[in-house]
C-alpha cells in the first residue's frame, strides 16, 4: 500500500494497519487522531477524553496537536488522556510557529520561540519528548539556518525524534533540504502536514512529486473536507444543527468555502459508490487520501466517540481503481489542484489567526 503497511497493532478492540513515515523508521497508524477545532474549544473535556479513548480502541497510535490549538488547551487533554498509556506505544506529534501570545516573539520560528514553545508542549502534554515537531508555517522573517538549528539542537537533546513541516510549499521544503545538508545538521525533515482531500489536491503538481523523490511522507489534514464530504450537507437545505458549520468559534468561517449547491450536488453523487464499496462517506473520503502515493496518515478530528470508530474504519479498506476513477468523473471541475493556492490559502488563514490565534 501507499507509504509502506508493515502490519497491525493491536492496542484497544480493533487492529490498525502502519506505515512508515516516509522513509524514515518511524511507523505511525494509518490513521492519526487530530484535536483542531475541537479539545478545548468546540467540545469540553469530557467529550474530548472520551474521543480519545475512542481512537485508542480503534488501534490509533499517532495523534495530532498543536500549541496554537485552543492556546494550549488541546495539548492538555491531549496529554491528559494518554497518561495512563505506554509512553513508547503511541506517537505524539504537535508544532510551533502560529501566536501563542501577544508578545514579539511569542510566534515564528525563531530560535527563542521554538525553544520555549517545545518545553511548553512537553509540559503540557506530560511528557519528555515528542516524536514529531513540526513546522507549522513557514517563517519568512526568520533566517532558516536559524530555525533549522534550533530543530537540530532539540532533536540532540532527546526531546524531539524527528522532525516535519506543515503547508510548506515545494520551493520553501527544497530549501530546508538543501541547506540542511550544506550545515550538515543531524535532523532532516520526514513528515509534510498538508490539506489534502478530494476537492482539495493543490499539493499534487508540485509537493508531492518532490516528497516522494525526498522520502519525505504525508500525514494530511481535512480529508473530510470539514465534513463536506460526509454528505451531511445538503444542496438547498439549512445546514444540520450541531454541525460544525452552525458551531461556535473558526469552523464556520473554514466549512463555508466549501458548502455551495453545486458541490453539494455532486457530492451526493458519490453516495452510491460509497454504498457499492460498503463504506460510508466519511470512509469513502478517508480511504481515498490513504490511496494516494506518499501518504502516510489521514488525520481525523472528532466531537464524538462515534465518529472516531466510523472514521477509523476506513483503515485498511482498498478503493478499486475503477472507484477512484469515477470519483474523478464526478468531481470533475470542481477539483482544485492549483499548487499557488498552498501560500494564497495560508496567508488567509493566517490572517484568522492574528484575530484568533488558534488556527490550523
Amino acid at each position: 500500500m501507499p507509504g509502506g503497511t508493515i502490519g497491525g497493532l493491536t492496542l484497544g478492540s480493533a487492529v490498525m494497519d502502519h506505515r512508515r513515515l516516509g522513509r524514515s523508521g518511524l511507523n505511525i497508524s494509518e490513521i492519526t487522531f487530530g484535536n483542531w477545532l475541537t479539545h478545548g474549544e468546540l467540545v469540553g473535556r469530557e467529550p474530548a477524553l472520551a474521543c480519545i479513548r475512542a481512537a485508542l480502541d480503534a488501534g490509533i497510535t499517532t495523534f495530532d496537536t498543536a500549541d496554537v490549538y485552543a492556546q494550549g488547551a488541546a495539548e492538555e487533554v491531549l496529554g491528559e488522556a494518554l497518561r495512563p498509556v505506554r509512553r513508547s506505544s503511541v506517537e505524539i506529534a504537535t508544532k510551533v510557529c502560529l501566536p501563542t501570545g501577544d508578545g514579539p516573539n511569542d510566534r515564528g520560528l525563531s530560535r527563542k520561540h521554538i525553544m520555549e514553545s517545545c518545553h511548553a508542549s512537553l509540559r503540557r502534554l506530560g511528557t519528555d519528548y515528542v516524536d514529531l515537531y513540526q513546522a507549522h508555517r513557514f517563517d519568512e522573517n526568520t533566517p532558516l539556518d536559524e530555525t533549522l538549528i534550533a530543530f537540530d539542537d532539540l532533536i540532540r537533546q532527546g526531546k524531539v525524534l524527528y522532525l516535519g513541516v506543515s503547508e510548506w510549499t515545494a520551493p520553501q521544503i527544497r530549501a530546508a533540504l538543501d541547506l540542511g545538508g550544506e550545515l550538515g545538521l543531524r535532523s532532516r525533515i520526514i513528515a509534510n502536514q498538508p490539506q489534502y482531500n478530494m476537492l482539495w489536491r493543490v499539493i499534487e503538481p508540485e509537493v508531492l512529486p518532490l516528497c516522494r523523490d525526498e522520502g519525505i511522507g504525508q500525514v494530511v489534514f481535512q480529508p473530510l473536507a470539514q465534513g463536506v464530504l460526509t454528505g451531511k450537507y445538503l444542496p438547498g437545505q439549512p445546514l444540520p444543527e450541531g454541525s460544525r458549520a452552525t458551531g461556535g468559534g473558526r469552523a464556520p468561517r473554514f466549512i463555508s468555502r466549501v458548502l455551495g449547491d453545486e458541490l453539494l450536488d455532486r457530492v451526493q453523487s458519490l453516495r452510491p459508490l460509497a454504498d457499492a464499496a460498503g463504506v460510508s462517506m466519511a470512509q469513502l473520503a478517508v480511504a481515498w487520501t490513504l490511496s494516494q502515493p506518499g501518504v502516510s496518515s489521514a488525520i481525523i478530528g472528532a466531537t464524538r466517540p462515534e465518529q472516531v470508530t466510523e472514521n477509523a474504519g476506513a483503515a485498511g479498506v482498498q478503493l478499486p481503481a475503477d472507484v477512484l476513477a469515477k470519483i474523478d468523473e464526478v468531481l470533475g471541475d470542481l477539483v482544485d489542484r492549483d499548487p499557488s493556492k498552498t501560500a494564497r490559502m495560508m496567508a488567509v488563514k493566517d490572517s484568522w489567526n492574528r484575530a484568533v490565534p488558534d488556527g490550523r
